[in-house]
C-alpha cells in the first residue's frame, strides 16, 4: 500500500470517528479535505489526481463546487421541500385521515392500514421524513392508542410509512443520487415507482396479517354507517393531492417537463391547495420559507463539504483502493454486490442518509457497473437500504421525530422493537428487488426505451 493509499484509509477512518463528536457534518467533510490534502503536501505524497495549495491545482476544487452549485437539477431541491412543509400545514392529511377511518376503522388493524395509506400519499407529495412522522404521528397514533392497539405495532407503523417520503417520487434523496451518479432524476423516479408500492403493500399486509392473528394487538373499530356523503367526503379529501401528485409526476413521466420544471409545478400547486384550505396566512409562509431555507442550507452544506472530500479522498486514490478490495473479495459479482449492500445496511446504523449519498455511493459505483449492473437498478437497491437507517439505532432520526411528539408513557425501548419488524419487511423487499430486477427496470425502459 502506498502513502497515499494509506492517507485515503486514515482519512476514511478519521471521518468514521468524527461523526460521533456531534460536530456539523458539512464542517467535518470540509475540514477533513483541507487537512488531508495539506498532509499529502507536507508528507510529498503524490495525488493521484493534481489536487494542491497552488493557485494552479486549488482552482479545480473550486471549478468542482462551481459545477454542483451551478447544476439545474439541484433549484429541484429547495422547491420540493418548499412544496412538502407547506402541504404538510394545508391540512390535507387530516381529512384524509377522517375520511379513510370511517371507511376501514371495521376491520382489524384498519386504523393502521389507514395510516399506512396516507404516508404513501404524502410520501408522494411531501417527502419530508420528519414531517411525515410528525404529522402522522399527531394525526394516527393517540387515535390507534386509544382504540387498544398494540403500542409496538402503532409506532412501528407510523415510523416505517414516515419514511417512504425518501423513496417514493419526488424524492429529495433520489434528486441528490442522480446529481452524484451523472444520472438522469426521471430515470430513478420511474425505478422508484414500483419499490415504493411493494414496501406499501408489504405494510398493509403485515398489520392485516398482525391483526387476525393478535386481533386484541389490533382491533376493529365500531363500525359506521357508510353512505354517499362519506365516499364523497373521502373522494374530495383524496383528489386534491391526487392531481398534485400527477401534474408533478405525470409532467416527469410524459415528458412534459423536467425535474426542475415540476418541482415549480408542484410548489405552485401547494401555494394553491394551502390558499384553497385558508392556510397561506403570513404566519404560515415565514415557517415554511424559514424551514425551507434551513433545510436546503443543511443539505447544500454537506453537498459542498463532500465534494471537496469525494476529491481529496479520489486525489488520494481511494477510490482506486476501495475498488481493488471489492473486486478482491472472494465472490462472484452478486456476491460482491450483496457485501456493498450489507455493508451499507450496517453503516446506516451510524450514518445518515446524506453522507452515505454523497460519500459511500459514488465511490462503489464504479466497481458495480463495471460488473456490468444495471445503474438504475443498483442505486435504487441503494436507495431501499438507506431507508432502513431511519429505523435503525442509535441514529435511527424517524425514532426520535416520533419521541418528540408521542404521548405520554410511550419509551423509546417500545418504539424500537415496534420498528423491528418493519426493518425486517424492508430487508424482504431489498431481496425481492434483488431477484426481480424488472420491478425497478420494466417502467423506465417503457418510458425511455426504443
Amino acid at each position: 500500500m502506498s502513502g497515499s493509499e494509506l492517507l485515503a484509509v486514515l482519512m476514511l477512518v478519521s471521518f468514521m470517528a468524527l461523526v460521533f463528536s456531534g460536530f456539523p457534518i458539512a464542517w467535518i467533510l470540509g475540514g477533513l479535505a483541507v487537512v488531508f490534502t495539506a498532509l499529502a503536501i507536507v508528507l510529498d505524497v503524490d495525488f493521484a489526481v493534481p489536487i494542491g495549495l497552488d493557485w494552479h491545482y486549488t482552482s479545480i476544487t473550486v471549478d468542482r463546487i462551481w459545477n454542483v452549485m451551478e447544476n439545474w437539477v439541484m433549484v429541484a431541491l429547495p422547491m420540493f421541500v418548499f412544496m412538502g412543509l407547506l402541504l404538510d400545514r394545508s391540512g390535507i392529511a387530516r381529512d384524509l385521515m377522517i375520511g379513510l377511518a370511517r371507511l376501514l376503522g371495521g376491520v382489524r388493524g384498519g386504523l393502521a392500514v389507514t395510516v399506512t395509506l396516507i404516508g404513501l400519499l404524502l410520501a408522494a407529495t411531501t417527502g419530508i421524513i420528519g414531517a411525515s412522522v410528525v404529522l402522522l404521528a399527531l394525526l394516527g397514533l393517540p387515535v390507534m392508542l386509544r382504540q387498544g392497539y398494540d403500542p409496538r405495532l402503532a409506532a412501528g407503523t407510523v415510523c416505517a410509512v414516515g419514511t417512504l417520503g425518501i423513496l417514493i417520487p419526488p424524492s429529495i434523496m433520489l434528486v441528490l443520487m442522480a446529481e452524484r451518479m451523472a444520472m438522469s432524476v426521471g430515470d430513478l423516479f420511474l425505478g422508484a415507482v414500483f419499490p415504493g408500492a411493494l414496501l406499501g403493500v408489504l405494510y398493509i399486509l403485515y398489520i392485516l396479517g398482525y391483526g387476525l392473528l393478535r386481533p386484541e394487538g389490533a382491533p376493529a373499530a365500531p363500525r359506521e354507517t357508510i353512505d354517499w356523503r362519506a365516499v364523497l367526503d373521502l373522494f374530495a379529501a383524496i383528489l386534491p393531492p391526487a392531481l398534485l401528485i400527477f401534474a408533478v409526476l405525470g409532467s416527469i413521466f410524459l415528458g412534459l417537463a423536467t425535474p426542475t420544471e415540476a418541482a415549480g409545478v408542484g410548489a405552485a400547486g401547494a401555494l394553491l391547495l394551502a390558499w384553497a384550505k385558508r392556510q397561506l396566512g403570513p404566519g404560515v409562509m415565514q415557517e415554511v420559507l424559514r424551514e425551507t431555507t434551513l433545510t436546503t442550507a443543511f443539505i447544500f452544506a454537506v453537498l459542498l463539504g463532500a465534494t471537496a472530500f469525494a476529491l481529496v479522498l479520489r486525489g488520494l486514490g481511494g477510490d482506486t483502493l476501495i475498488e481493488r478490495t471489492l473486486l478482491s473479495l472472494p465472490f462472484g459479482p452478486n456476491g460482491i454486490l450483496v457485501c456493498i449492500l450489507v455493508a451499507t445496511f450496517l453503516l446506516g446504523f451510524f450514518l445518515d442518509w446524506i453522507e452515505l449519498t454523497l460519500i459511500i455511493l459514488p465511490l462503489v459505483a464504479p466497481v458495480v457497473i463495471g460488473l456490468g449492473f444495471d445503474p438504475v437498478w443498483f442505486t435504487i437497491l441503494f436507495a431501499v437500504c438507506l431507508q432502513t437507517s431511519f429505523l435503525t439505532p442509535p441514529v435511527g432520526f424517524a425514532i426520535f421525530y416520533l419521541k418528540g411528539v408521542a404521548p405520554a408513557g410511550l419509551n423509546v425501548t417500545t418504539i424500537y422493537r415496534g420498528v423491528v419488524p418493519f426493518i425486517v419487511l424492508q430487508l424482504v423487499a431489498l431481496v425481492i428487488l434483488f431477484h426481480w430486477r424488472e420491478l425497478v427496470t420494466w417502467l423506465p425502459a417503457q418510458a425511455y426505451g426504443p
